[in-house]
This record gives structure tokens, C-alpha cells and sequence, in this order.
């Protein structure tokens, strides 16, 4: 029996090209296992990122939309005291607690025309409610909205400038938008 053990581990197998038996070391599967995960979490980092992108761009656009509304309110805020009162003095009358942002911003309460100081955070934040943005509600959207006026310098008392700033938290970032638009009377 020791002869035909002997006699079977001798030479070379027959369907082999050196003579020797032939696969994977020890350290060349280490090798393609450590490649193999390197090039797996290149691939998972690249995923992460784009993602983490996509969700700022996101938050960018709904930003913008917002600080643009902003605006929007306000001109039309605009256009209703001067079509409805005639009275342009009155619009920025109201708006004059509202200025030079910063802590003498304003936001918008739940009633039209509704403006109210942001003495606090909490009072220009706005919350998610049935896909829409308002400053009451139950969900925090994690935005918040300020606007106030500058008077231009000019000496005219029929123009004004009014900047709409949203500002929001993602990650470990603080971001904000601003936006601006000078609104006349035009009466």
C-alpha cells in the first residue's frame, strides 16, 4: 500500500502543462480579495456622494422656490394696497418693521398679509403640511424664511427693496438663498 501511495504522488499529472498541479496561492487570493473590496467601496463612495448631491440640489431648488415666493407675496402684497387703497404709503408702512434683516426680519402669519417679526427662529420657520409650506403646521420642513425691506437711497419714497432669504440645515451645512427685487409704485 506505501508503494502505490509512493507511486501516485510521483511526477506529473497528465492533464497538467508543468508537471506541477496549479491554483491559488495563500497571497494571491488575499491580493484579489483586498482589490476586489477596494474597488467595492470606491463604487459604495461614489453611490454615497451622489446621492448626497442629489438630495442638496433637491433642497436647493425647494429653497429657491420658497425665497421666490417670498417675493412674491410681497409684490403682491404690493399690488393690493395700491389697487384696493391707494395707498403705497401704507404697504411700506407695514413693511418698515421689517428692516435690515437679520434680527428684524419678517415672515408671514396664517392670515393673508399677516407680517410678523422673527424675533426668535421658531417665528419665520416654516412647517410641511399636505405638501405645502406655510408658516403654521405640525411637520418642521427645516426651512426658514425671512424678508425684510431696505429703502433705497435715492430719496424717493416710491421704490423699495426687498430681499427674501431662505436658510436650512442638511448634513453638518448651514445654507441659505437669497433673493432680491426692487418693487416701485407704480401708480
Amino acid at each position: 500500500m506505501i508503494k502505490f501511495f509512493k507511486q501516485k504522488n510521483k511526477g506529473p499529472a497528465p492533464y497538467e502543462a508543468g508537471g506541477f498541479r496549479s491554483g491559488f496561492t495563500l497571497v494571491e487570493t488575499l491580493i484579489a480579495v483586498s482589490i476586489f473590496t477596494v474597488s467595492i467601496l470606491a463604487l459604495m463612495s461614489v453611490l454615497a456622494s451622489g446621492i448626497a448631491n442629489t438630495n442638496y440640489a433637491k433642497r436647493k431648488m425647494i429653497a429657491s422656490y420658497l425665497a421666490q415666493e417670498g417675493i412674491e407675496y410681497v409684490r403682491n402684497m404690493r399690488d393690493t394696497y395700491v389697487l384696493y387703497n391707494d395707498d403705497w404709503n401704507k404697504f411700506s408702512n407695514d413693511l418698515n418693521q421689517c428692516n435690515n434683516g437679520g434680527d428684524q426680519a419678517c415672515g408671514f402669519g396664517a392670515v393673508l398679509y399677516d407680517i410678523k417679526r422673527c424675533n426668535q427662529l421658531n417665528d419665520c420657520k416654516l412647517y410641511l403640511e399636505n405638501g405645502n409650506y406655510s408658516s403654521t403646521g405640525s411637520i418642521d420642513s427645516g426651512f426658514v424664511r425671512k424678508i425684510w425691506k431696505e429703502d433705497i437711497g435715492s430719496g424717493q419714497d416710491d421704490e423699495v427693496k426687498i430681499f427674501s432669504k431662505v436658510e436650512w440645515t442638511q448634513g453638518s451645512g448651514n445654507y441659505e438663498i437669497t433673493f432680491s427685487e426692487n418693487l416701485f409704485n407704480w401708480q
